[in-house]
């Protein structure tokens, strides 16, 4: 899941999960997938309650950051075992599902239905209902979120 053209995973798509545990990639995110992964992707939690799909790829990009954390460091083991924590590697089936092991859907309140965005080099996973509540509903906020995160070009240029 680099982050070029031809792999950056956009779009929010709705989903379902079936009896089993099992959900379909949505097809326009599961086509970005970088061949070299094999049709394996890694699951985590996400810092909110859902999850987070990496492509094994990225998964070592970011994890080569967290193994890299100071074991001797008692705030960096706290992390590490965190985010670490329930961390699975999935294999798509001939149709194209994963398994959703039970603890993490636990973790991300899903059960049925789920929202499914494609964030650049990750994807996560949402309850429905869950996600609406970390939505911004007031355009206002958002913009004001918008100022604060990206700057304004001036403010950048200043910054240099």
């Amino acid at each position: 899941m680099e982050t070029n053209s031809n792999n950056f995973l956009s779009g929010e798509y709705e989903c379902k999960v079936d009896a089993k545990g099992r959900m379909s990639l949505p097809f326009k995110l599961k086509a970005k997938l970088p061949k070299e992964s094999e049709n394996k992707v890694i699951l985590n939690r996400g810092f909110e309650p859902c999850l987070v799909l990496y492509s094994v790829n990225e998964w070592e990009k970011v994890y080569t950051k967290v193994a890299a954390l100071n074991e001797f460091n008692e705030e960096d083991r706290v992390f590490q075992r965190n985010f670490g924590r329930g961390n699975s590697e999935l294999e798509l089936d001939n149709l194209g599902r994963i398994m959703l092991p039970k603890t993490l859907m636990k973790h991300a309140s899903i059960e049925s239905d789920v929202i499914v965005i494609g964030l650049g080099n990750r994807m996560e996973v949402w309850s429905p209902a869950v996600y609406e509540q970390y939505l911004i509903k007031d355009q206002k906020e958002f913009s004001k979120l918008a100022q604060n995160v990206l700057g304004t070009k001036g403010e950048k240029d200043k910054e240099k």
